[in-house]
């Protein structure tokens, strides 16, 4: 009996995913546990293994389809692998050319056609067709030259004999290639015409045009179906558009006590916990620190209701092979420096391979994105709903500044807040990332919660 292949629960409140690449092709054999295919939801990508040891005989769902939660993908046949490393498989017969079978006559050049100027129509039926296929070129170019329209040449072809064509290789071989060969598309001299005139071939209609790809001369184009995370990306993006009222603040922040402390710990640090000392952990302390001090922007909006939280599940916004992800690290103001370090890392890891799990990208109450990483001097991040307010770091740059009455170069680095206005004053907000400032400036404030 097959052994059914089903898309598993792979989160709440997803009941469709896409089928990514197969891993294994039919006709192969996996151990149980063996990973089979990679499917895709709105949050992340799961890999589906093998139930038990045998072999793929049908695979339903190729890459690129969807499919529901519970359905069958593939069949499997339990068993060992045959020696020869293949399942013996149907084969389609392959489809036979249509070519024409009338006797031999000489047409009316006196020649007689041979074996090889019929002509052959691949998949073509009907009588149209067929008498396209039969009918001697002789007259159909005569039938052709009187008439005006492809219905005219069609008609032309039908009232031709049924005479194997010789020279076949200089017609076309379908009615559309009659339509849209050279030869129909000449302009083309009528017995009706005076001399010197002529007549073209009528225009296309406009529902042929729209058919029809357009591609700008030398300039190709790759149409790839977006993902159901890319999709879902869109859809959040645009929602936080339209349903919040969003507005960006921004500060600039004075990187050197940061850096001064990282350089004097980094091997000690890395030495002891094994992971290295990034300026992330610090920028989710400083965020801890504010958010306590401004509890609206940890807050969001729930129909007429206002929802405060008294726990910090901070998301970090980080790169993957399928694009940003937003994994969540829970009760962050429980995790040490290194703990936190150890799980960005991780993260990080995972979004590249698609390995990431749907809960850990659910339910963050804030979010951090470091555009700084790529690059980035300055940006207005969107919030990711429903949450209220997400910061934005970005590059670190030396750049004059004005300490003690004196011109001095610091690293500074521009940090924005982006939040929903419906709920954050801008007071708030102008505080928010104050807060953010004095403890980055002085990490020892940290220590002290002040």
């Amino acid at each position: 009996m097959p052994i059914e292949l089903k898309v598993p629960e792979v989160g709440e409140s997803i009941s469709e995913v896409e089928i990514g690449e197969w891993l294994k092709k039919e006709g192969d054999f996996v151990e149980r546990d063996d990973e089979v295919v990679v499917i895709e939801t709105d949050k992340a990508t799961v890999e589906i293994s093998a139930p038990e040891s045998g072999t793929i005989t049908k695979i339903l769902k190729p890459s690129g389809q969807t499919a529901s939660v519970h359905e069958v993908i593939a069949y499997l046949e339990a068993g060992e692998p045959r020696r020869d490393g293949t399942t013996a498989q149907q084969t389609a017969p392959e489809p036979q050319p249509f070519a024409a079978s009338k006797p031999a006559a000489k047409s009316s050049t006196g020649r007689v056609p041979q074996d090889d100027d019929r002509i052959v129509v691949p998949n073509a039926t009907g009588p149209a067709v067929s008498q396209i296929a039969e009918s001697p070129r002789e007259d159909l170019n005569e039938k052709a030259e009187t008439r005006q329209g492809p219905e005219e040449v069609e008609e032309a072809v039908a009232e031709a004999g049924t005479e194997t064509i010789p020279e076949a290789e200089a017609l076309p071989r379908t009615i559309h290639e009659t339509r849209n060969s050279p030869a129909f598309g000449r302009q083309q001299r009528t017995a009706g015409d005076s001399a010197g005139q002529t007549r073209s071939e009528s225009p296309t209609s406009p529902q042929e045009l729209r058919a029809r790809p357009q591609l700008p001369d030398g300039k190709p184009e790759r149409i790839v179906a977006m993902s159901h995370l890319r999709r879902r990306i869109a859809e959040r993006l645009v929602s936080a558009q339209q349903n919040a009222a969003l507005l960006t603040t921004f500060n600039e922040v004075d990187m050197s006590s940061v850096i001064e402390l990282r350089s004097r710990y980094r091997d000690r640090f890395q030495e002891l916990y094994q992971t290295k000392l990034g300026f992330m952990s610090f920028f989710v302390k400083a965020s801890i620190a504010a958010l306590r001090l401004v509890p609206e922007v940890n807050a969001e909006i729930r129909g007429t209701d206002i929802v405060y939280r008294n726990f910090f599940d901070v998301g970090v916004a980080v790169g993957g092979g399928k694009g940003l992800v937003v994994p969540v690290l829970r009760n962050a103001e429980r995790l040490r420096f290194a703990e936190i370090e150890r799980a960005i890392a991780d993260f990080a890891r995972r979004a590249e391979d698609g390995k990431l799990l749907p809960a850990e990208l659910r339910g963050g109450t804030f979010t951090i994105s470091n555009g700084g990483i790529y690059g980035s001097l300055l940006s207005t991040p969107i919030v990711n709903p429903p949450q209220s307010g997400i910061l934005g770091l970005h590059a670190i740059q030396d750049r004059p500044v004005v300490r003690d009455g004196a011109i001095v170069i610091r690293p500074m680095m521009y940090v924005a807040l982006t939040y929903d206005h419906r709920l954050i004053d801008g007071r708030e907000a102008v505080q928010f990332l104050k807060r953010i400032k004095e403890t980055i400036e002085d990490p020892a404030r940290l220590l002290l919660d002040i």
